[in-house]
């Protein structure tokens, strides 16, 4: 359990990024579609290889200096929808209006101040996410703000930026990414650094999200919203924490964050007591000529080499927790990692991994190492070997200043790792493709919010306040308005929406592969009586499973239309005289067996409540 540390005193300051895909029809540069495709629908792959470019200004961004010297080969999966634009052989088409007007909503939801023109910008990333090498992106309006139960959070910035390519895998030359999320407009938001506490950290990107999702215009699923975290601390640094996929995640991460921090200060107050010093990387492969150790064995046999560096000092720090399951060790080796090694091994966690206590005491004597020191090795091809030792020597000499800025990469587990060094503004140039727009504001409407729209359901609907929440935070709620206004029964329909669609889900029915009109006309059909309620499932099964078929045909095709009452009552008298014995017996005490075998034998063809009068009435003429 992550400890629980004084925030305040610690001098905790935070802020989000909040990035957000709109759900418009088109892309932000050119006219493909939204949707998302899967990788073997590709009927095209082409290949890439990215280099940075100096600012206006002649400068080369730091991070990504860093990005390029790995050398990389980047794949695109093309599609059958996928233009020119997005595979940069034409020239990005004019800003998509409805992503603009959905922006503008935005800022007006978030209390921010327009610009008077939007720039387009390009900001120079050579990871493969991009096949320019660069992304679009334009500011579209400041300083906002939003509440917060501990305080008003400030809203810095907002931009309209494009989505980058879907990463799907990694290959034996580099990075394999698919096209079709490319262009998808993309909002980013930034607070001001006015954030105190992991628990206000959550509150504000949970008030942001439920401002977007306001809108009706925003997309929905896993991977459709971000959040990047800043966190640092009075004697910390800066650390922009990228990719946190779930809002529960959050104040888990900026606890995780701060924890890291004061254990990097800890262990470097420590270092400078011992007096700590790197040494020089050097070659120890016959240190470990005759290894039983996988790993190593593993390298040397495909002509790889052993590097060391003597960490003077570092004795017992180096395996030293500083976030759950990961130490400092760590952090070395996803430096290492960065430059092709599978890891690194240290002399606090061997012999291990089929190094001997032996083999340890030849690399301590190698390198030169004290008691008090600590030796980390790689093992590895000789040029990655030689690149990723000189990165954890780098790495080593960092944590005997503290705490190194940096961009870290969130973990499922909300711990994170080494991603690249903080962006500068190096990276920002103006894009000359792309004229400047004139954004007007004076047609824009401030949609209802969330939360207001569940205090309409429970006033208005008589929804009582769960399911009022979970229909206004739905993803249906534009349908659900709908068919009540075309007269459905607001909890029906809200159930239907809801709870009878989740656990068809939970039974492994192809749910998404209703559309809205299949799921209107089921509403308008029960709601008029056409077939009974018991029969909904098995109608949105059969169109589930079905989707060409119209609601109407699926009840012909499965038998649902409901019975006459004088059906049910013969259906009712055959089960009721069947058990003739059970019913003399125990009276009414009968009921809830006999009503199951009703419900049976008419097949969910009549209404329960309908069923349930006419088997009491039965059972009560005969005791």
């Amino acid at each position: 359990m992550t400890e629980d540390y004084d925030y305040e005193a610690l001098g905790l300051v935070a802020g989000l990024e909040i990035h957000q895909q709109l759900d418009t029809a088109t892309k932000l540069f050119c006219n493909c579609p939204t949707r998302i495709r899967e990788p073997e629908e590709s009927d095209r792959q082409f290949s890439r290889y990215l280099h940075p470019t100096k600012s206006e200004l002649g400068e080369i961004d730091e991070a990504a200096l860093e990005e390029s010297m790995v050398d990389r080969e980047f794949e695109y999966l093309a599609y059958d929808s996928t233009c020119l634009v997005e595979e940069d052989d034409e020239p990005p088409h004019r800003v998509d209006r409805e992503a603009m007007e959905t922006t503008l909503e935005i800022a007006q939801l978030l209390e921010m101040n327009v610009v008077d023109q939007v720039h387009v910008m390009r900001k120079i990333v050579v990871d493969g996410s991009n096949t320019t090498g660069f992304q679009r992106s334009m500011l579209v309006a400041n300083d906002g703000t939003i509440e917060t139960s501990e305080g008003d959070v400030g809203i810095e910035d907002m931009l309209l930026e494009e989505e980058s390519c879907q990463r799907i895998e990694e290959t034996e030359e580099g990075v394999r990414f698919s096209l079709d999320r490319l262009g998808i407009p993309l909002v980013e938001i930034g607070t001001k650094p006015d954030i105190r506490s992991p628990e206000q950290a959550r509150e504000a990107a949970e008030r942001i999200g439920m401002l977007l999702r306001s809108t009706g215009q925003v997309k929905r699923g896993l991977g459709t919203i971000r959040q990047d975290v800043n966190v640092s601390i009075a004697e910390g640094a800066r650390i922009e924490l990228k990719g946190v996929q779930s809002l529960d995640d959050i104040d888990d991460i900026v606890r995780n964050e701060v924890r890291r921090q004061v254990e990097l200060l800890d262990i470097a107050d420590e270092l400078d007591e011992r007096g700590a010093a790197v040494g020089d990387p050097e070659d120890v492969t016959e240190v470990f000529e005759d290894t039983d150790s996988g790993v190593v064995r593993g390298a040397l046999d495909d002509g790889g080499a052993v590097t060391a560096v003597l960490l003077s000092g570092f004795d017992g720090l180096v395996g030293r927790e500083i976030q759950p399951d990961r130490r400092l060790g760590t952090e070395f080796s996803d430096h290492a990692k960065r430059h092709g090694a599978g890891g690194i091994f240290h002399t606090d966690e061997l012999p291990a991994y089929g190094v001997t206590e032996a083999e340890v005491e030849s690399l301590r004597e190698a390198v030169g190492a004290d008691p008090e020191d600590a030796v980390a090795i790689v093992a590895d091809d000789p040029e990655t070997a030689d690149l990723a030792i000189d990165a954890v020597a780098e790495r080593a000499e960092t944590a005997m200043e503290g705490v190194p800025e940096e961009t870290r990469d969130a973990n499922d587990d909300a711990t994170s790792r080494y991603l690249r060094p903080l962006p500068g503004a190096a990276r920002m140039y103006p894009e000359t493709d792309v004229p400047p727009v004139e954004p007007d504001v004076t047609d824009v409407e401030t949609p209802e919010l969330l939360t207001e729209k569940v205090q309409r359901y429970e006033a208005d609907h008589g929804l009582d306040a769960g399911l009022a929440e979970q229909v206004a935070y739905g993803q249906r709620w534009p349908l659900f308005e709908a068919v009540v206004d075309e007269g459905v029964d607001p909890t029906l329909a809200a159930g239907v929406l809801e709870s009878t669609l989740t656990e068809l889900r939970r039974d492994d029915v192809p749910v998404g592969n209703l559309t809205d009109e299949h799921l209107r006309a089921t509403l308008l059909l029960v709601d008029g009586g056409d077939v009974p309620r018991e029969g909904i499932e098995d109608l949105l099964t059969a169109l589930a499973e079905n989707p060409d078929l119209t609601a109407e045909a699926a009840v012909e095709q499965e038998d649902l239309g409901g019975v006459s009452e004088d059906e049910v009552r013969e259906a009712v008298v055959e089960v009721v005289e069947r058990n003739g014995d059970q019913i003399e017996a125990e009276g009414m005490g009968a009921f809830s067996a006999l009503m199951g075998e009703c419900m049976g034998a008419l097949r969910g063809k009549a209404d329960g409540d309908t069923v349930s009068d006419v088997l009491r009435q039965e059972i009560q003429q005969r005791v």
